[in-house]
């Protein structure tokens, strides 16, 4: 099928069969059909549906999750995501529920995947700043640190994950050679990004036990309710890996959206995520483990802006967004000489 507008008349047609057939139920009506804020990788599309008989009569409340036109390679299929995101549901992690993945291009031209639509603000700017939202940041930190514990349970091998690469050997010098050359890819020179990966190197940890990383987990892919978490969202990064990068990324500066005095994701202090951590997975760090994965989330954070500026400058994909992004790449240099060198420049 010719990709077309996803709230097109035959594409909420098309859907409202592919809904019936999986709910078997006797009539499916998509009442409202609208696009989410976020996801410049992927699209996800909200769907208030009403169902007659089957086993989800009534009204239910459902998003779409497909491609959007800037997927990038290293992004996984829908199918892989939904995969990852059947596996942290049934190991308890605070997911949207998945239903239905469909490979079939015929319904909506591209592959996508049904889940439940979870309640809530995802917006970082705002759940770092209005108190309402957030009322107990103590409770919802140590929520965050145990939640991400619980997807560390999940270890290699396994088999509804086989599509996930090996375990590297030592996934800190190997993670530091994938982005030297990513750098090298680029036409210009960053001497703070390769003084950065030069400390990470020379400060490398030994062998981790390689366990299910979401390589995402920051504010603004979860959502969040009265206060409490609702769901993790966005599972396109997953892998084997070591999960004290997923820690350094969600204590990383440049996801605290301006609110540093909160280290935790700028929505709390770093000692009640830390101990939602530990009380599930009966682990501690010290400062420096911590530092240094901080480094390595600002250094990958800083070759994903060159990456998205570049797509806009080789023409391949004019945006604002995108040119916008590799302006951030100074500030994220700023941050790493900063933490590299023991000082800090406030």
């Amino acid at each position: 099928m010719k990709d077309m507008e996803l709230s097109s008349p035959e594409i909420q047609e098309n859907l409202e069969a592919y809904l019936r057939l999986q709910t078997r139920a006797e009539n499916v009506a998509i009442n409202k059909m609208g696009r989410l804020s976020g996801g410049a990788i992927q699209e996800n599309w909200a769907l208030d549906v009403t169902l007659d008989g089957g086993a989800y009569t009534g009204r239910q409340q459902w998003v779409l999750r497909t491609d959007a036109a800037s997927a990038v390679a290293v992004s996984l299929t829908r199918a892989q995501e939904f995969a990852v995101l059947k596996v942290a549901f049934e190991a308890g992690v605070t997911v949207p529920q998945p239903l239905w993945l469909c490979t079939d291009r015929d319904v909506i031209g591209r592959d996508f995947f049904v889940m439940k639509r979870v309640s809530g603000v995802a917006a970082g700017h705002r759940l770092v700043r209005e108190d309402e939202l957030v009322p107990n940041r103590a409770a919802l930190g140590e929520e965050l640190g145990a939640n991400l514990a619980q997807v560390h349970t999940i270890a290699p091998p396994n088999s509804s994950l086989s599509f996930f690469a090996p375990p590297k050997n030592n996934h800190a010098l190997d993670t530091i050679a994938e982005y030297r050359e990513h750098l090298d890819e680029i036409d210009a020179t960053y001497p703070a990004l390769e003084w950065g990966l030069r400390w990470c190197e020379l400060h490398a940890p030994g062998d981790a036990p390689a366990r299910l990383v979401h390589r995402d987990y920051r504010t603004g892919n979860y959502m969040v309710a009265d206060g409490r978490l609702t769901g993790i969202l966005d599972w396109e990064f997953a892998g084997w890996g070591d999960p004290l990068e997923d820690i350094g990324w969600f204590m990383a500066k440049c996801w605290r959206f301006n609110a540093n005095e909160r280290e935790a994701g700028g929505v709390a202090a770093a000692e009640d995520f830390l101990r939602g951590y530990q009380r599930v997975s009966g682990r501690t760090f010290t400062r420096q483990e911590l530092r240094y994965w901080q480094v390595m989330g600002h250094l990958r954070w800083a070759v994903i802006a060159l990456q998205q500026a570049q797509r806009h400058l080789s023409g391949k994909q004019p945006s604002l967004e995108l040119a916008l992004t590799g302006r951030l790449v100074a500030d994220l240099e700023y941050e790493i000489i900063n933490l590299t060198t023991g000082e800090r420049h406030e």
